[in-house]
């Protein structure tokens, strides 16, 4: 029995060293700090990386081996991550135990006079005077009293064995500073958790609310995926075309999203923006009218960034702007085959058009359409002509990185030396995707207007085969009505044999009536000459322009390239002009003048020939004209968590106020009759929580004051 009872008490006491280790452990600053540093950590990261996206998007930006890793420590949604709210927890708890801890200690001791200190105990301070008055010790203390409260302390004076002790203190307050820079923490996490995802989360565990994953109206989602009116807390987005109106929000999931219902309906009246001269925008607002659904009561308003609008403890703010659906209108030519024709066509943006019979079996989807685009023009004028003659010089001296080199400055980027900045609106564009019968598509990126580019107008042609990868651009020269007409009639007189043999045929009767002889053996040589640098730059449907040239120069003797290079890239030059000539008297056109801007001109297309191996499309589409349906993006949010972090913020400053501004002082005086019987003996001793300078000076004019040696300190 006696060894039951003493395992039992062994075991009792195990128990109680582990939980009081354990309060230790988690009230204790070390572990607060610890918490706090990783609580800073996590809003670095939620700062750097933008929060709740889609997740294409981070599939975009980081690649699909850190788009798992990522996923899998919650960086996406970092505040509702299960690790960051158990971090919140923790917090809360070990401040909550550090209150309950000290708080009751400190609330004592601002209540307490410390009046059981003794005489001996005085005279070990660091801060102290002795002095002899001749008054009584009663007289004494009753001035004494008078002159220490009169320097704002708070007095009690209590009778000693042999003797009086007067106790006094100041700045008591000091020790509520704590007390609320630790509650403010508490309260402040605790407004945080509120404005979480845990009711959502809760919803989900007790409920069976789920998020959906699929396609659908949002008046017909089932309720399982809905939110109700009660939801205490939710931060979602609604997207509303102008003349349109939404009476939910969506709120993104991890895998996937929850609808969530207003106790309202927002119809979006207009959407303003306003630009700067450069055509950056410089203010976007929603003219928007909002009709509560239990009243029936609207209410016009203009939400504005910065400016929401509160209605019913919901707070509607101007997130962005999307396309609402625009109307578009656009001209395609076929980038394949002889045919020189194009076609009308319309489509709505995120919506998709069937491409034409004959084209092939593809679907466009349209992505995006931007009524203006801001880019740096200065960036993109400056890079120098491209002549004839110098494509020639690269092809001849150093054949692959010349082409390479050429190719490269021809189809890429239109953005180049980022440091010169000239940013202008260059106009329309129009974002689509073609999608083939077997799900694969390339993204295009096409401007509706011609640019200013390397001293010429052209217009960009995008592309790009993943959406990680920026756009590529194919450059089209434009004509002199400032149209891709003349450079598809080019195109399509490429690839057609018989304009081909035309322009061959040409060719050769050109040179020999400029030149001094008129062999038909000549003429002949000539013709096929001509016929074969065509052939061989029009291609094989595998290799085509530059790349096809540099391929046959290659096969040639190393010493012969260069000599080579220069008659072929000449031939090919005069071959083309004369092939232009034949495909617009084809069309019954009048050839264009032989002059320099023309000849200029030409040598553009010709790149662009060769660059639109590059440009994997069926058909150029060109935008002719819109009807722009702007779409508002307004962040619908309840946060009742807002007023409790207030709270806690206007708590955190009393605190750290009270901390630093606010110094405890504690004051003792002991006084006893004198040992030879005539007056008085004083013993002042003075202590604070931090010894400083200015502390120092109130004790030396303390020191004055009470012994009555100097004159009272001067008045502020």
């Amino acid at each position: 029995m006696t060894t039951g009872s003493s395992t039992q008490g062994i075991q009792i006491r195990t128990r109680q060293r582990w939980l009081s280790e354990a309060v230790e452990l988690f009230s204790s600053m070390r572990f607060a700090i610890s918490l706090l540093t990783l609580i800073a950590i996590a809003s670095v990261i939620g700062t750097v990386m933008k929060q709740n996206e889609p997740m294409p998007n981070y599939v975009n930006q980081f690649g699909p081996f850190w788009f798992e890793v990522f996923g899998k420590l919650g960086l996406y949604a970092v505040y509702s991550a299960w690790w960051f709210l158990l971090i919140m927890g923790f917090l809360v708890l070990s401040t909550s135990l550090c209150i309950a801890r000290n708080a009751p200690k400190m609330l004592r001791d601002v209540k307490s006079w410390r009046d059981n200190v003794r005489e001996q105990s005085l005279r070990n301070f660091h801060h102290k005077h002795e002095w002899h008055t001749a008054e009584a010790p009663a007289e004494a203390a009753a001035r004494l009293v008078r002159q220490v409260g009169a320097r704002g302390y708070k007095t009690r004076l209590a009778d000693k064995e042999g003797g009086m002790l007067l106790a006094a203190k100041q700045g008591a307050a000091n020790k509520w500073g704590y007390i609320f820079a630790h509650a403010a923490i508490v309260i402040i996490c605790l407004g945080g958790l509120l404005d979480s995802d845990l009711p959502i989360r809760f919803q989900q565990w007790f409920y069976g609310k789920s998020a959906f994953t699929g396609n659908g109206i949002i008046s017909e989602i089932p309720e399982r995926y809905r939110l109700g009116l009660n939801n205490p807390t939710f931060r979602g987005n609604t997207l509303i075309p102008e003349g349109s109106s939404s009476s939910t929000a969506i709120i993104p999931q991890k895998d996937g999203v929850m609808i969530q219902d207003l106790p309202f309906t927002i119809q979006l009246k207009r959407f303003i923006i306003d630009f700067y001269s450069t055509g950056m925008p410089k203010l976007f607002a929603s003219e928007v009218v909002v009709r509560d659904h239990e009243t029936g009561k609207e209410t016009a308003a203009t939400i504005k960034v910065n400016e929401p609008l509160i209605y019913q403890g919901v707070a509607i703010y101007q997130s962005s702007f999307e396309d609402g659906g625009s109307k578009l209108k656009l001209v395609g030519y076929p980038m394949r085959g002889g045919s020189n024709s194009h076609f009308a066509l319309s489509g709505v943006v995120n919506g998709s058009t069937a491409l034409p019979a004959g084209l092939g079996d593809y679907t466009i989807e349209w992505s995006g359409f931007r009524p203006f685009n801001v880019e740096n023009m200065q960036a993109s004028g400056g890079g120098g002509s491209t002549s004839g003659d110098a494509r020639a010089v690269n092809v001849g001296k150093s054949v692959n990185r010349g082409l390479m080199d050429s190719l490269d400055k021809h189809l890429g980027s239109s953005a180049k030396n980022a440091n010169s900045k000239d940013f202008k609106n260059v106009g329309p564009s129009v974002q689509y995707k073609l999608r083939d019968k077997t799900g694969q598509a390339r993204e295009y990126f096409n401007y509706m207007q011609s640019l200013p580019i390397d001293g010429a107008y052209v217009f960009l042609a995008g592309m790009r085969e993943q959406p990680d990868q920026p756009f590529r651009y194919l450059r089209i020269p434009a004509d002199d009505n400032d149209s891709v007409a003349e450079w598809m009639r080019l195109r399509a007189a490429l690839a057609n044999p018989a304009l081909r043999e035309e322009a061959a045929r040409r060719y050769a009767r050109q040179a020999i009536s400029n030149g001094r002889e008129a062999s038909p053996v000549l003429r002949e040589q000539l013709q096929q000459s001509a016929l074969r640098g065509l052939t061989i730059f029009a291609g094989d449907g595998k290799v085509s322009g530059y790349i096809a040239v540099t391929r046959f120069l290659e096969q040639l003797p190393a010493a012969e390239q260069e000599k080579a290079a220069d008659i072929f890239m000449k031939i090919l030059n005069g071959s083309m002009w004369e092939l232009w000539q034949a495909a617009r008297a084809q069309d019954g056109l009048e050839p264009v003048a032989s002059d320099e801007a023309h000849g200029r001109y030409l040598q553009l297309a010709i790149n662009a020939l060769a660059d639109a191996a590059f440009y994997p499309a069926p058909v150029f589409l060109q935008l002719s004209s819109f009807e722009e349906i702007k779409a508002s993006v307004l962040q619908v949010t309840r946060s009742p968590g807002k007023k409790v972090v207030y709270l806690g913020c206007l708590f955190l400053v009393l605190g750290v106020f009270a901390m630093l501004y606010i110094r405890e002082r504690r004051l003792w005086i002991w006084i006893k009759p004198a040992a030879d019987g005539q007056g008085s003996q004083a013993l002042l001793a003075m202590s604070t929580q931090r010894r400083t300078l200015d502390f120092d000076k109130e004790f030396e004019q303390m020191k004055a004051r009470v012994s009555g040696n100097a004159a009272p300190p001067p008045s502020a």
